[in-house]
């Protein structure tokens, strides 16, 4: 058994070894109360994970055991979020009001065995008769009517006859208990409310703790998975399936550590006291935690399930950091979209010297060269550039525009300010300046040299939109109330301009906007008279640097200063002499170079491994990520640049994947073992023959005919579940892009 398994699939492989079960069946019970959020992303995780890792199935079952709060909306929400997440419940959507009539049969039998009564104490009588953790319940009196009078007593409340709180029904238990919630816990209670499936068929609702056992039961559900706050109503659970005596197999519940995330709030009463009290635009409000905010605002269902598997499954209550979430998109996007250029804060630059138009071939991936796709970038006399990327007294080692410092157009030409035009209040509104016409990138034959590039669009040609940047919804890391809600979580920008690329793209497609950040077409607010795009997550985590207190350090002797992504940062001379090389020798984002250059430790390591291996880009990409990650968290590390050379050079060449290289990367963090000699000895090779991969997509496909048929019908989610499947079957070492091109092929034949 694998040690890198969770205790959740080390039991379930146990109960299969034992013959406890023949197949493993899990649910995802949620309560249609509200939206699902992130910590629900985890449970859907977890609970279909499990199933589809077993070759079991998961049944998505509402608990729609409170009619006063639930809604149809909130059902079609959680079924949007399964799917969205990539995964597909068995059959038809359940509902625990699908099993009304079954599990008042079996109050009606714990009743007949005696083992349930109908009290009538009112609820503050039921508390206080309760006791406490240091002494003992007392039962109720009413514990002592017949079984005769407490079937009759049911019946008339099953009929209405009662008032709400008039009766309930409870569980015969122990009322010295030193678990509480087994003190005689209540089974049902009267509520004359109309229920959103069964309308007012019922005026008794069965209790969350005798539901759901008796759901799992029903549903033939192997492993029930709760989160911790649910472990001692095990007990109940338990007791409940005992008490009735019923026929094997029966289900055992789990529990599993619960999301917890800063600058968050999971509570679904919080949350709808946002939503009702109007502080955000509906439950879809990017800046909600819940799945419809971060499908709104562009996050990827790839990027949260790789955030669900990174944290882990455990069994005490922690705390994440936002960051790791923001860390997993930012880390998702960056592998897969298109670069392209926005001006925010729009500077109008007049080119004296240029006369008509032309087109510049520009790549959407300039720092991946393999990566192919570019499109026409228009060029002529009037374009914009950020405001911040002139200045007319600059700061000493400000590289960008100023009326003594040339500076280069991204993918275009060297330009020179020649006049500045103000207006009656002194403030900037034109520049006037030349082109070089002879120093186009690509071909640059000026002899002019400049130390940046900045990005613009031509004023003619771009497209004006709006942005939504967003910020944290909460100031504070452990929000408690309303107060702690940051007033500063949503800024607009109605006047930016953007190149016709991006808008002549089909609206959901993200991209990076070079400095700005990552954006995604607003799926609702969005049209052609109106694009609106809504920032996803930036190029850093720049909120750290907003709320962290700095000590004061010392200055060094000479310090200039470097714009990075739009914001001014001390950087030595050194560091800037390495971030001027990363970023114009060796083709680096300006996030790496910057990471990297900042970092003594980290540009050692990775200016080592370069000595190694020439492949800048992909060496980089790791070392300021997780090798980064690693020399955070441990002053020591085992591997070294030569291992991590080593790494790189199987992905590059494919003899791994990148999947498998996380695995080899984390084993070589825990005993320094070399990459090849842990791919060799666990034959992680990376499968790329087409002959050995057809056969395996074949036979995956003979076996799934039902989601043939749905995927034939429309249903293109389950093209991820294919290419799971195929790469499942070979321990994921077959080549992701080769799975992807013959599993397309074989499913549209």
């Amino acid at each position: 058994m694998s040690e890198s398994k969770d205790f959740l699939r080390v039991k379930v492989e146990e109960d299969l070894k034992a013959g406890k079960y023949t197949k493993i069946i899990t649910r995802f019970p949620p309560e249609p109360n509200g939206f699902p959020h992130i910590g629900h992303a985890k449970s859907i995780y977890i609970n279909f994970g499990i199933a589809r890792d077993y070759q079991g199935h998961c049944n998505l079952r509402m608990d729609d055991t409170n009619p006063t709060t639930e809604d149809m909306r909130y059902v079609e929400a959680l079924k949007d979020a399964v799917t969205w997440l990539g995964f597909e419940w068995n059959e038809s959507v359940r509902f625990a009001s699908d099993y009304f009539p079954k599990i008042y049969e079996y109050a009606v039998a714990l009743v007949k065995m005696g083992k349930a009564y109908v009290d009538s104490l009112n609820e503050e009588e039921i508390r206080e008769y309760r006791g406490t953790i240091t002494q003992p319940g007392r039962r109720s009196k009413y514990a002592q009517r017949s079984v005769e009078e407490n079937l009759e007593l049911l019946e008339r409340m099953k009929n209405g006859e009662f008032k709400d709180g008039e009766h309930v029904l409870r569980a015969r238990i122990d009322m010295s208990a030193a678990n509480m919630k087994m003190r005689d816990p209540l089974l049902y209670r009267i509520r004359h409310a109309h229920h959103f499936r069964t309308g007012d068929e019922w005026c008794i609702y069965p209790m969350y703790d005798f539901a759901h056992c008796l759901s799992d039961y029903i549903e033939g559900i192997t492993h029930s998975i709760c989160t911790l706050e649910f472990e001692n109503n095990r007990d109940i659970y338990d007791w409940v399936l005992d008490a009735l005596e019923l026929t094997p197999p029966r289900p055992y519940q789990y529990e599993f550590a619960r999301l917890g995330m800063n600058y968050t709030v999971m509570s679904k009463r919080k949350l709808l006291e946002l939503v009702d009290g109007k502080y955000v635009n509906g439950w879809d409000d990017p800046r909600l935690p819940t799945i419809a905010g971060y499908k709104r605002r562009g996050y990827t269902p790839e990027a949260i399930l790789n955030f669900c598997e990174q944290i882990g499954i455990a069994k005490a209550n922690s705390m994440v950091d936002v960051a790791q979430l923001e860390f997993c998109i930012r880390d998702d996007l960056n592998k897969k979209v298109p670069r392209v250029m926005c001006v925010v804060d729009p500077l109008e630059v007049t080119i004296e010297n240029y006369e008509g138009e032309e087109e510049i071939e520009a790549s959407y991936y300039p720092h991946d060269v393999p990566k192919e796709g570019s499109r026409k970038l228009p060029f002529s006399n009037t374009i914009y550039i950020e405001r911040d990327d002139f200045m007319e007294t600059p700061p000493e080692g400000y590289y960008r525009l100023t009326p003594n410092q040339s500076v280069r157009l991204k993918g275009a030409y060297i330009l020179t300010c020649k006049e500045v035009i103000k207006d009656e209040n002194g403030v900037i509104k034109q520049i006037k300046a030349v082109y070089h016409p002879d120093s186009r990138s690509g071909n640059d034959t000026s002899g002019i040299k400049v130390k940046s590039a900045i990005h613009w669009v031509s004023a003619k040609h771009a497209k004006q939109v709006e942005l939504r940047l967003y910020e944290r919804l909460y100031k504070v890391d452990m929000p408690e109330s309303l107060e702690d809600l940051n007033p500063d979580s949503l800024h607009v920008i109605k006047n930016a301009f953007i190149e016709p690329a991006v808008i002549e793209q089909k609206p959901d497609v993200r991209f990076q906007f070079e400095r700005q950040g990552y954006f995604y077409a607003d799926p609702i607010d969005y049209t052609d008279a109106k694009p609106v795009f809504n920032k996803i997550v930036g190029l850093k985590d720049s909120w750290n640097k907003k709320v962290e207190k700095k000590e004061p350090a010392e200055k060094p002797t000479q310090t200039k200063k470097v714009v990075v992504e739009g914001e001014v940062a001390p950087m030595s001379e050194s560091e800037l002499k390495l971030y001027d090389r990363y970023i114009n020798e060796l083709n680096l984002n300006s996030e790496i170079s910057n990471i990297l250059a900042r970092d003594a430790k980290l540009s050692s390591f990775y200016e080592e491994s370069l000595n190694i291996l020439n492949s800048p880009v992909s060496l980089a990409n790791i070392v300021a990520n997780e090798v980064a990650r690693e020399l955070k968290q441990n002053e020591v590390i085992k591997f070294t640049p030569t291992q991590i050379a080593g790494l790189v050079k199987m992905i590059d060449e494919e003899t791994i994947s990148s999947k498998i290289a996380k695995q080899v990367f984390e084993q070589m963090v825990q005993n320094g073992e070399n990459p090849e000699d842990i791919v060799q000895s666990k034959g992680l090779v990376q499968i790329s023959d087409p002959n050995v991969i057809e056969p395996l997509i074949d036979e995956v496909i003979a076996k799934n005919q039902d989601n043939i048929a749905k995927y034939k019908a429309g249903n293109k989610n389950l093209f991820g579940f294919f290419v799971g499947a195929v790469l499942k079957a070979t321990a994921g070492k077959a080549n992701p892009k080769i799975v992807n091109q013959l599993v397309e092929q074989k499913l549209s034949s």
